[in-house]
């Protein structure tokens, strides 16, 4: 589902990637840890196709993104990949069904169509009841479930989490930890998460470490 080669990318004289391969099947989920600076959060920015490399290669399911224009990109990136980060970005002014809303409609689903979507996810995530609360209104919890569902709604192929559960309780935090699993099972996505948590990269299929740029020698695999 995701093979880059050669990933390279520098700020100013700061070379932060120093040449990272990374490969994800589908439906696998791969953890990546290290320590703070160590470069997860801008890889996980490039494969995303929010930040583009200084050098290397990127294929997502079968399409070279660094090959595609500004438009193109843009919606591969809206119909093919979601993402969840640790501060969930709900616009405040908006619901939570309006909150998830929001991506099917830049794809240009029909409204009828996008509110079904939103109900029926914010309803398996257990918020059938809170639709028409406001992120003020919603728990820390369930204000990241929102932001899950808002990156699922249109069914992408890889979703990407960065720190998910990081400003969460410990209860809250497994619950969480659960559901990414509990959607891959169910939907087949791959799922990428950069993660501090050692508990959260345990459960999952592989979890690689970056030191200064770079993956370390014999990586921990499931």
């Amino acid at each position: 589902m995701i093979q880059a080669r050669g990933i390279e990318k520098s700020f100013g004289t700061l070379k932060v990637l120093k040449g990272i391969d990374f490969n994800a099947e589908k439906a696998e989920v791969v953890s990546i840890m290290g320590a703070s600076g160590a470069g997860k959060s801008t890889l996980l920015q490039i494969l995303g196709t929010l930040s583009t490399p200084d050098a290397g290669s990127l294929v997502i399911d079968g399409i070279d993104v660094l090959k595609l224009g500004s438009k193109a990109l843009a919606d591969f990136r809206n119909r093919k990949l979601g993402f969840v980060f640790q501060f969930h970005h709900l616009l405040p002014e908006f619901t939570a069904i309006e909150n998830v809303m929001i991506p099917a409609f830049i794809a240009g689903r029909p409204k009828k169509e996008a509110e079904t979507a939103a109900k029926a996810l914010l309803a398996e995530l257990g918020l059938a009841e809170r639709l028409t609360h406001k992120p003020s209104e919603l728990s820390g919890g369930e204000q990241q479930r929102v932001a899950i569902a808002r990156a699922l709604i249109n069914n992408p192929s890889v979703l990407f989490a960065d720190e998910p559960s990081g400003n969460l309780d410990t209860k809250t935090k497994e619950e969480l930890h659960r559901l990414f699993f509990d959607l891959r099972d169910k939907y087949g996505q791959t799922i990428v998460i950069v993660t501090h948590d050692p508990d959260l990269a345990r459960l999952c299929d592989r979890s690689l470490y970056m030191v200064d740029g770079q993956f370390c020698a014999g990586q921990s695999t499931r």
